[in-house]
């Protein structure tokens, strides 16, 4: 059973920095592609970044703060996230994508104080 496993969420001040990891477990194999997603309080769950093999998409409102990348030797991907604001707050999910099915972590929150 594929299993996808996030890390590295917490509480931190505005302007801080944070890493978040996903490590996938129980595949042989390695994902298409694999993203970071966030739900904040009242919203939608909404794509952060993504990566494939043809580079890698960051939203609008994280471009130049977040970078995301991953290992494939390790089937991990994380998220390295700088200059944290308040709105960044939300549950981060970690997706992965093999051959049109999509599989998702459990989430990790991600609190940014002001």
């Amino acid at each position: 059973q594929v299993q996808l496993v996030e890390s590295g969420g917490g509480l931190v001040q505005a302007g801080g920095s944070l890493r978040l990891s996903c490590a996938a477990s129980g595949s042989t194999f390695i994902f298409d592609a694999m993203g970071w997603y966030r739900q904040g309080p009242g919203n939608q769950r909404e794509l952060v970044a993504n990566i494939n093999s043809g580079g890698t998409y960051h939203a609008t409102s994280v471009k130049g703060r977040f970078t995301i990348s991953r290992d494939n030797a390790k089937n991990t991907v994380y998220l390295q996230m700088s200059s944290l604001k308040p709105e960044d707050t939300a549950v981060y999910y970690c997706s992965g994508i093999r051959m049109g099915r999509e599989y998702w972590g459990q989430g990790t929150q991600v609190t940014v104080s002001s």
